[in-house]
């Protein structure tokens, strides 16, 4: 398994410890993420709550481009987080080398990009045109989840970037304005049926949750069990004892959490 480590550039973010504002505040804590079991980092200057402000191409790219160079300095893989093409363009210029692509490659834009460049690309289950207007799941989600993948990769298929997507389950900002209890719910359900995916026969991606809760910790050791190849982790240090412990038959205690992260 390997872990992309986090990096907001967005002041809107809610895990406000992972925020920074410029080159070298980003390369510190870039290289303290790489230090802690970090393989690769993520960047994005667009939080995708609900609540997040709009922010054009050209402000996320002011916001983004310091820490983007920041992280690069580091000699590991940068993945840039965004729905913005524009965006997108410009971090691949400067050296990114994962799209994590956040509308899901749904315009043309942004899949012909993916196409142009011949990165790996993150492609999230997402049910609208970008993290903050989603829809919500009607019955099984994880069948919704199967068939809308389905119809995703024949398209990436015809665009020719199939074999070099990673394979989200979207979880990270969906649901939208969903009670926690609701959504704990939601994201059990979906990582219990993560296997599915596996039909698909690429890499599965999973946003890890930063917040520490027992039932959090629960879907964690959920998603760890099942090995899948990349993880999206704010604490990598914790996301690596935890998997160990599975590995070797003995899991952590989901009231072993940690402080400093609210």
């Amino acid at each position: 398994m390997e872990i992309f480590g986090v990096v907001n550039a967005s002041p809107d973010s809610l895990a406000g410890f992972s925020v920074v504002s410029d080159q070298a505040a980003a390369e510190k804590y870039g290289a303290r993420l790489v230090a802690e079991g970090a393989d690769h980092l993520d960047v994005g200057a667009q939080a995708s709550h609900g609540d997040a402000a709009f922010v054009t191409a050209d402000e996320e790219w002011q916001i983004v481009e310091g820490p983007l160079r920041g992280l690069l300095s580091l000699d590991v893989d940068v993945a840039i987080d965004t729905w913005q093409v524009e965006t997108a363009r410009r971090a691949l210029d400067a050296g990114a080398c994962v799209l994590n692509a956040a509308d899901a490659l749904q315009t043309d834009q942004m899949i012909e990009l993916a196409a142009e460049r011949e990165v790996p690309v993150v492609l999230p289950f997402m049910l609208g045109p970008d993290p903050r207007h989603l829809k919500h799941v009607e019955g099984d989600p994880v069948q919704v989840m199967v068939d809308w993948f389905d119809l995703q990769l024949e398209r990436a298929a015809r665009w020719g970037i199939r074999e070099r997507l990673m394979l989200d389950p979207g979880t990270g900002f969906a649901p939208p304005h969903w009670d926690w209890e609701d959504r704990f719910q939601y994201q059990k359900i979906i990582y219990t049926g993560l296997d599915r995916l596996r039909s698909f026969e690429l890499p599965i991606y999973v946003p890890i949750a930063w917040k520490q809760t027992p039932d959090r910790l629960e879907l964690i050791d959920l998603v760890l069990a099942q090995e899948v190849e990349y993880v999206r982790a704010h604490i990598p240090l914790q996301i690596r004892q935890r998997h160990a412990a599975i590995r070797e038959g003995m899991p952590l205690p989901t009231s072993d959490l940690l402080t400093g992260y609210e």
